[in-house]
């Protein structure tokens, strides 16, 4: 979804700032050739010009940036969910809502507030199901309280852990880790704290996933 196109859908007019769904993605051209893989520097995915920081566990860092309203976030899941089960030991998905605008920021707290109740895992596909095919809307708080009480969640729990502080201090994290990667859209995979690469980028998601592997490869050598 391009940035005009978000800003002037009717459901989301209250985000402001910047698009969280892009089809367009700006970004350096060169023409440098990615190793163990055909993709082009600047097209297919782009080098941070400084690194982002990365956990301690001596795993390739895979970080998917993403926002439960853009229908393309969506749409990759399924790829995403296949790709990830095939991921060798020594690399580590984790998923990262954006926070964009207050919209993006009630459904970052949705998700590190089920996180941290242990939920995430039986309700995060069904989140999407519910915005995306059930066109239900998740942008108030009561709204989003007695969806995850229907799948089973305790509502009060839940409301505690979503105004926490451990939970604003994670939302926070994203906000740094996105600028940190520079990110413009979603959904984007962001490689090692050293590359980002997307569907907007190399052309499609399913490809977008091929370049992944390329750097994660990539950033074994390097390591």
């Amino acid at each position: 979804m391009k940035r005009r196109e978000f800003l002037q859908h009717p459901a989301w007019r209250t985000t402001a700032l910047v698009a969280a769904c892009s089809a367009a993605w700006g970004g350096l051209r060169t023409e440098a050739q990615a190793q163990g893989g055909d993709f082009t520097e600047g097209r297919d995915f782009r080098r941070l010009a400084n690194p982002a920081p990365v956990p301690g566990h001596g795993k390739v860092d895979v970080v998917e940036f993403f926002w439960y309203g853009c229908p393309h976030c969506h749409s990759l899941e399924p790829a995403l969910e296949a790709w990830s089960a095939k991921l060798p030991s020594d690399v580590a998905l984790r998923r990262m809502p954006v926070v964009f605008g207050a919209l993006h920021e009630a459904h970052a707290r949705m998700f590190f507030a089920l996180e941290a109740l242990g939920q995430l895992s039986t309700v995060h596909k069904r989140i999407f199901a519910a915005l995306h095919i059930q066109r239900r809307r998740l942008d108030k708080f009561d709204d989003i309280a007695a969806f995850v009480a229907e799948q089973g969640v305790d509502k009060q729990k839940f409301s505690e852990a979503f105004n926490a502080f451990g939970v604003a201090s994670k939302v926070k994290q994203s906000q740094q880790l996105a600028q940190a990667y520079a990110l413009e859209g979603v959904p984007a995979l962001g490689i090692a704290g050293r590359f980002l690469t997307a569907g907007s980028m190399a052309g499609s998601n399913e490809r977008a996933l091929q370049v992944a592997d390329a750097l994660i490869a990539r950033s074994r050598k390097s390591a």
